[in-house]
């Protein structure tokens, strides 16, 4: 049993550093109540590391081989503004890739980060944000359910480009790859993680897995589909289900309640993950983790938010709850009992400190002043603390 931990720390632009800051705080706080220690290594990364830098590289030479050799990656958030045309695009590099490329998706394609999982969970105590407003509609219950995201390969697989005849753009293509290996692997990492959820969907309890696809018109989805229910064919105790991606956008917004796991593509992962966001409150509460077999990079997934950065102001929560997520991770992998009390001890003071709602941001705030990023870490770091006590 390991009593040490080696993370690499990527602060990253804006509020990255911030809300990582506080990440770290709470991981600090729980660490000898549960008898671990964690060798943190920052590595700086993203647009703001490039400028400063020469602009050629966002992140140090080493960097990736760094990140390898950590139990565990957690990233701020990346992406800069670009001084140069008055911040109307980010800070890239020559051939249009975003400055924070290598620490994201260079990361999940070279230590083969081929699961983006994105937990929903509606905490008591949060009101969602349909309509742009703080609302309160569903019982906190009915929304709780997991994506699993194909995060290697897809339209982010960087086959295409831009054609240039003339040195006028005049064409842009962006192929999507789907492989067998790569829709296998996938569909068969969220039918585990279906089998460890111990609740099932809200509605009803049922252990279902639904394939999110567009298999009435697109022949990679198609595939996915087919391989999807291949897999499927192992696991007799976990429903398969299907949905058309368009049609699915509108359940996810009327009846969360009947998902419980859902796997899909990368593009389509990447876009109703954000749109399930709302269902938790917002991306303050969104959290990202990227794993694989051996490597995994966990992260808030609401961007660096350039306007709000050195104000301490943001919610720090996501990137919370992104420790949580990778002591989980951590524990699971390694049977690592402690490392799951700590992450429960973690959740537990998020939930309390929601429920409570005397120190929340801006975002989650509906009546009195609201509180800083740094105290709202502060706070859950004192509360995780006491619940290991």
């Amino acid at each position: 049993m390991k009593n040490s931990y080696h993370v690499a720390a990527l602060p990253g632009d804006g509020i990255g550093p911030e809300v990582l800051r506080e990440g770290l705080k709470v991981l600090n706080a729980v660490a000898p109540l549960i008898g671990k220690k964690f060798e943190v290594e920052e590595i700086p990364c993203g647009g703001q590391y490039m400028l400063a830098h020469g602009g050629t590289s966002d992140w140090p030479d080493g960097s990736l081989e760094r990140c390898r050799a950590a139990d565990v990656c957690i990233l701020g958030a990346v992406g800069w503004p670009n001084p140069k045309d008055g911040g109307k695009t980010n800070v890239c590099f020559p051939d249009g890739r975003m400055a924070g490329f290598s620490p994201v998706i260079g990361m999940r394609t070279n230590l083969d980060l081929y699961a983006n999982v994105r937990p929903v969970k509606l905490y008591k105590g949060v009101l969602h944000r349909v309509h742009g407003k703080h609302k309160l509609v569903w019982d906190p219950e009915n929304v709780d359910m997991v994506f699993v995201r194909e995060n290697t390969e897809g339209l982010y697989s960087g086959h295409g480009g831009i054609l240039r005849p003339g040195g006028v753009e005049k064409v842009a293509t962006d192929v999507r790859i789907i492989t067998r290996e790569g829709a296998e692997r996938v569909c068969r990492f969220a039918f585990e993680l279906a089998r460890r959820r111990q609740r099932g969907a809200p509605q009803d309890g049922v252990k279902r897995v639904t394939c999110i696809v567009k298999d009435n018109v697109l022949n990679g989805c198609k595939f996915f589909k087919k391989v999807f229910l291949e897999i499927g064919e192992a696991y007799p105790d976990i429903e398969k289900d299907t949905a058309i991606v368009d049609a699915f956008t509108q359940w996810l917004i009327t009846k969360p309640e009947w998902y419980n796991v859902l796997v899909t593509t990368n593009m389509f992962g990447d876009i109703v993950t954000d749109l399930a966001s709302v269902l938790q409150g917002g991306m303050g509460m969104a959290v990202g983790c990227n794993t694989g077999d051996k490597h995994a990079m966990f992260e808030p997934i609401h961007g660096s938010a350039p306007k709000y950065t050195g104000q301490d102001k943001v919610n720090p929560m996501a990137t919370i709850l992104a420790v949580k997520e990778s002591l989980d991770w951590l524990g699971l992998r390694h049977q690592d009992e402690a490392l799951k009390k700590g992450a429960a001890a973690i959740e537990k003071a998020v939930v309390q400190t929601l429920q409570d709602g005397t120190c929340l941001t801006y975002d989650l705030c509906s009546t009195g002043k609201p509180a800083r990023c740094s105290e709202v870490g502060s706070r859950i770091a004192e509360r995780a603390a006491q619940a290991l006590r």
